[in-house]
């Protein structure tokens, strides 16, 4: 009883907070993602939980997810037309078992998995996309919440993605960064692919918007963003976020994401350009 009375009052401050937020920027975008269509929504069928990174390659949806409960993650496998979980793969690594945004290259998708606080340990998980087999691990001192990779390298954001890593694949020692940015954009990134030669990466502002950045690549210097606004309830007591504000796919002028915690459903966008 205790507990749900103090977890009410923190829902009314929580809300009156996003009030004042929201009445100090009268312009703040309030739409899906700016300069977009919604074409369709898939539901996955299938166990989530909190729903961190998406890929989507062929016929074949990834998404990984963090059981906060139990501290477990996983990278789930789910049949891009129907929606229908096909398999998944349990990460956890002792203290680390927060699964984040993912990319894959090749054959393989990498994941990052780290301690679920700021200033520790992760993981740089490279799995066969066709066996889900792990082909090699990184370790990191640091928590790493993204990654995208590209031509032998791969760039991680670290907690909020206040700092961007750049690994290069092919050194005698992999987990030493070949060099660390700080982030070019206010963007806590929470997926990042490349793209077209730049790095793709979406993420939150706040609780209630987001965005999606263009960054140029290796120059790594913001280009262009589009903003987001929010669906369903918020978190911490709702589903629901800034639709940019867990997964994110993109290939072409098709931009994926996943906002909402399972049961989660992928939402398919159209750019303008």
């Amino acid at each position: 009883m205790i507990r749900r009375v103090l977890l009410a009052g923190c829902a009314t401050v929580f809300l009156a907070v996003s009030s004042l937020t929201l009445a100090a920027s009268p312009d703040q975008f309030t739409g899906a993602i700016e300069s977009a269509q919604l074409l369709d929504a898939l539901q996955l069928d299938g166990e989530l939980f909190h729903v961190q990174g998406l890929e989507i390659q062929g016929g074949t949806i990834w998404v990984t997810s963090v059981d906060n409960d139990n501290h477990r993650g996983y990278i789930h496998e789910f049949d891009r037309h129907s929606g229908k979980l096909r398999r998944r793969l349990e990460l956890t690594d002792g203290a680390r078992y927060h699964p984040g945004g993912i990319s894959i290259a090749g054959g393989s998708i990498w994941v990052p998995v780290a301690e679920m606080k700021a200033k520790s340990s992760a993981v740089l998980v490279e799995i066969d996309t066709a066996t889900l087999q792990v082909r090699r691990t990184i370790h990191v001192a640091d928590h790493l919440g993204c990654v995208a990779a590209v031509d032998g390298k791969l760039v991680a954001g670290n907690w909020d993605s206040k700092l961007l890593y750049v690994f290069d694949l092919a050194r005698e020692h992999p987990e030493q960064p070949e060099r660390i940015v700080p982030n070019p954009s206010q963007t806590r990134f929470q997926d990042m692919k490349f793209v077209d030669g730049h790095l793709v990466a979406g993420g939150h502002l706040t609780w209630l918007s987001g965005a999606v950045d263009w960054i140029e690549w290796p120059s790594l210097k913001l280009k262009r963003t589009l903003q987001s606004g929010a669906v369903g309830p918020v978190r911490p007591f709702g589903r629901g976020g800034p639709y940019t504000g867990e997964g994110m796919a993109i290939t072409g002028r098709d931009l994926f994401v996943v906002p909402e915690d399972g049961p989660s459903r992928v939402f398919h966008f159209r750019l303008d350009s």
